[in-house]
């Protein structure tokens, strides 16, 4: 890998880093998207991410390439966190972040913070449920719920200028929704179930398919782009309901609104994210942190996303999240396997130069900028 000058990339979607210290349980957990302790006599670390870590970023903290885990983190400490995060975040040289703020925010640094932390702009996506949780737990009526919703959602967008949305439907229901919209009186019931659980349990979370699709439904309405975990993630995840085939007569009844909708991580979906962006005018899709999970296997996987998808519909993402170690290898990563993998096709005769060029652009940092018009001036 090599930051020598380096593609210019838009990070399009991606979360902030701690700002607290960690101690190695702490750091091994934002290494792993496991629940439990890894097969006894090892680490999390013995992993294609933890190798990749300790390869790249230990000269990053002066250090020997693939230092040993205990060195790196004796390092990290002395250092500081953030030293450290001054430093990975810069040598990134990402051009923008896209950060979503909806999950545990308040341990994350914020936009901005991470702006001032990177030297590079970085602006914000809202994560609907998100908005829609506080809106229930403000104490709004079943009735007055979907439109303290709007009301609310049109407020965060203006008031951090937000440059698109993100749901995480995979998470609370699955891509096997009713791809209609939902009636009003459906919603209004749906909101009031919603209120009469969070009411018995304050943690109660909104996984109610009527309001799940109100959400999404309100986001195509808005028209800035709207996110889409899929496929890979925690064990809150069921995998088979995450393949985004399942939201095919979604995309189909989505199409003439024109919103862009966007497939994030995909993985092992990588395959029909590229079909769907390939065959629906709205659809792109990107790698983002699977790239880091597989490690030295992170270029052959990138090759067969770009077996289908148009050009002009693959991002660049690393849902780095926590950590800015995957902040830094997520860009630096892109980089060389975007670079390995065009290069071989150059090579082959099959592609000119100019052509691995203009692709590397174009997923880089084309795409991002033309789909969120980050080169507005009066914004979103």
């Amino acid at each position: 890998m090599t930051t020598a000058e380096p593609l210019a990339l838009i990070d399009h979607h991606v979360h902030g880093v701690v700002t607290g210290d960690l101690d190695r349980s702490a750091f091994e957990q934002l290494i792993t998207e496991a629940s439990g302790p890894p097969a006894p006599g090892t680490t999390m670390f013995d992993s294609q991410l933890g190798f990749t870590l300790r390869r790249w970023c230990a000269p990053m903290l002066d250090l020997e390439s693939s230092a040993p885990a205990e060195d790196y983190l004796r390092r990290r400490a002395d250092l500081g966190t953030a030293e450290v995060n001054r430093r990975l975040l810069t040598a990134a040289g990402v051009a923008q972040w896209l950060v979503d703020t909806g999950y545990q925010g308040d341990q994350l640094t914020t936009p901005e913070q991470l702006a001032q932390a990177s030297g590079t702009p970085a602006s914000h996506v809202v994560r609907l449920e998100a908005v829609a949780e506080r809106v229930a737990r403000a104490g709004t009526s079943a009735a007055g719920w979907a439109a303290m919703f709007a009301e609310e959602l049109a407020i965060a967008t203006a008031r951090t200028s937000a440059v698109g949305y993100k749901s995480i439907v995979a998470y609370r229901y699955g891509f096997d929704f009713n791809p209609a919209r939902p009636a009003p009186s459906d919603v209004t019931a749906a909101a009031g179930r919603l209120l009469r659980a969070i009411d018995a349990s304050p943690s109660a979370r909104l996984d109610d398919e009527v309001l799940l699709r109100h959400l999404i439904w309100t986001a195509i309405d808005i028209g800035r782009p709207l996110q889409f975990h899929v496929g890979f993630g925690d064990t809150d995840v069921r995998m088979h309901r995450s393949n985004p085939a399942l939201l095919t007569d979604f995309l189909v009844a989505t199409e003439p609104a024109g919103t862009p909708v966007m497939l994030l991580h995909c993985y092992p979906y990588h395959r029909e994210a590229g079909y769907l962006a390939h065959v629906f005018s709205h659809v792109y899709m990107d790698m983002g942190a699977i790239l880091n999970h597989v490690g030295a296997r992170s270029a052959a996987v990138l090759a067969e996303a770009l077996e289908l998808t148009p050009f002009g519909k693959m991002l660049y993402s690393s849902d780095a999240f926590g950590l800015p170690e995957l902040h830094y290898l997520g860009a630096i990563g892109f980089r060389h396997d975007i670079a390995r993998v065009t290069g071989e096709f150059v090579a082959d005769g099959a592609w000119t130069a100019a052509d691995a060029d203009r692709v590397a652009e174009l997923i880089g940092s084309g795409n991002a900028n033309r789909v969120y018009q980050l080169d507005r001036v009066d914004g979103p």
